[in-house]
This record gives structure tokens, C-alpha cells and sequence, in this order.
């Protein structure tokens, strides 16, 4: 096990990604430099479920790595944790056991922990939903755990198909979970914001009425794809397919 929480990421650009409405789909979005699959969205065929609904967390990735249905390695991790950190969990094999439970949360609660990310199962979830504590989980199963075999904490891993090493910056909401390389995270607050800015200006003119297509210059590419538009009543028994670009 490694104890050294040197990897550990400044405040400032978690509280920065933490306050952007929609914060893990602004931080994907804002990034452009990096691949897409250092993201797991809840659309993926691995769907996450989160404890507790609208929660959104932004903090330093402390790591495990566990082996299924064994938990040990997350109490380890305790030991290392600090304010703000989020906890992830990676499993040597798959598996769904639930290997986290309100005691571990409560106790990660007290060392200023602001969520959990497990490529495994969590069980006693109705006392995660009434403690608000955030856990994004890939199963829920009231199967207990052991705690026999040692694994590692805060080292590189593999979680739920995203390499991610300790002291990267997890974003989590109800969208899915964003890793951003902590070499990369002021200037990916930088663009998330910026992103977020943009949209707001462009909200405000759907509001006011404004079409899509115009708002974002669709009309020329649209129209280059062979796209037409047909004025009055179609007759579809002769309407003719548009000619191949």
C-alpha cells in the first residue's frame, strides 16, 4: 500500500468544476484535448447508480484496488483520505458485491470525503440516500463482503474501463463520472466555465425564440448533406430521394 497523498489536486479547480451547472457533461464538453474515454457516462452500456439524486462532486481521486467480494482494501483507504477527496474503486476482476455500506460511508463522511465511485456493488442504499452521502456504483446487491486478500491503494488504476491515477479530479453527477489528468485540470476549469458562458448566451436566445439551425450555422452543412425543404402538400407515391453528394 502507498500512504503518500502527494498527488493530491489544489481546491480551486474542483470547487471550479463542482459549481458548473451540468458538471461532469461541462467538463467532458470543455475538454477537447483529451480522450472521451477517461469518461463514464451513465449512458454507457455500464450504468451507474448514484445514491443520492442532483448530487454533483468535484474532487482529488484517492485509489483502490480491490478483489471481488473483498472490501479490506477500502478501509485501508480510510487512513489515506482527506478533505475533499473522492474515493474510487477498481476491482481486479468483475464483480457486483456490495463491498460499500453506511459504515464505510460514515466513516469516509467524517474524513471529509465528498463521494465514492465503485466499479463494484454497494448495498444499504436507502441509509446512503437519507445520509445525502453521494455514491456512484455500478450495481446495488445486498451481498456482504470479506476481507481476506490485501490489494494496493493510491495507485494507478482501472476503473469501469478509465485509467485514472491518484490526485486526478473526479466529476460526478447525474450525467456519469469525468476523470480529468490532474496535469490538465486548471486549464479544463478554464474551458468548462468558458463552455458553460457560452451556453448561457445561447440560452438565453433559444428562449427568446431562436432556431438551432441558425444559432449554430447548421443551414449550409445541413443543405450540403442533401437535406431539402419542401414547400405544400407532398405527394410521397413520387417524391424522389435526395441525390447523392
Amino acid at each position: 500500500m502507498s500512504s503518500q497523498a502527494f498527488w493530491w489536486q489544489g481546491p480551486q479547480d474542483c470547487a471550479a468544476m463542482r459549481r458548473l451547472p451540468g458538471s461532469a457533461n461541462r467538463v467532458h464538453s470543455g475538454s477537447q484535448d483529451w480522450p472521451s474515454t477517461r469518461s463514464s457516462p451513465g449512458s454507457r452500456a455500464r450504468r451507474w447508480s448514484a445514491s443520492v439524486r442532483s448530487a454533483r462532486v468535484a474532487g482529488s481521486a484517492v485509489t483502490v484496488f480491490a478483489h471481488p467480494g473483498d472490501n479490506w482494501m477500502i478501509h485501508v483507504a480510510v487512513e489515506v483520505v482527506k478533505p475533499g477527496d473522492v474515493l474510487v474503486v477498481a476491482c481486479s476482476s468483475e464483480n457486483r458485491d456490495g463491498a460499500f455500506g453506511e459504515l464505510l460511508a460514515t466513516s469516509l463522511k467524517a474524513h471529509g470525503v465528498v463521494g465514492v465511485v465503485l466499479d463494484v456493488g454497494c448495498r444499504d442504499a436507502a441509509e446512503l440516500t437519507e445520509m445525502k452521502f453521494p455514491v456512484w456504483s455500478r450495481a446495488i446487491s445486498a451481498k456482504g463482503t470479506v476481507k481476506e486478500t490485501v490489494g494496493s491503494v493510491n495507485v494507478p488504476v482501472v476503473c469501469a474501463g478509465v485509467h485514472l491515477v491518484p490526485g486526478d479530479v473526479v466529476v460526478a453527477d447525474d450525467d456519469g463520472v469525468v476523470v480529468v489528468p490532474r496535469a490538465k485540470a486548471s486549464a479544463v476549469a478554464k474551458a468548462g466555465v468558458a463552455r458553460e458562458e457560452k451556453e448561457a448566451a445561447n440560452r438565453k436566445q433559444l428562449v427568446a425564440g431562436a432556431l438551432g439551425i441558425d444559432l449554430y450555422g447548421m443551414r449550409k452543412p445541413l443543405a450540403d448533406k442533401g437535406l431539402r425543404t419542401i414547400e405544400g402538400p407532398v405527394d410521397y407515391g413520387t417524391l424522389e430521394p435526395p441525390a447523392k453528394v
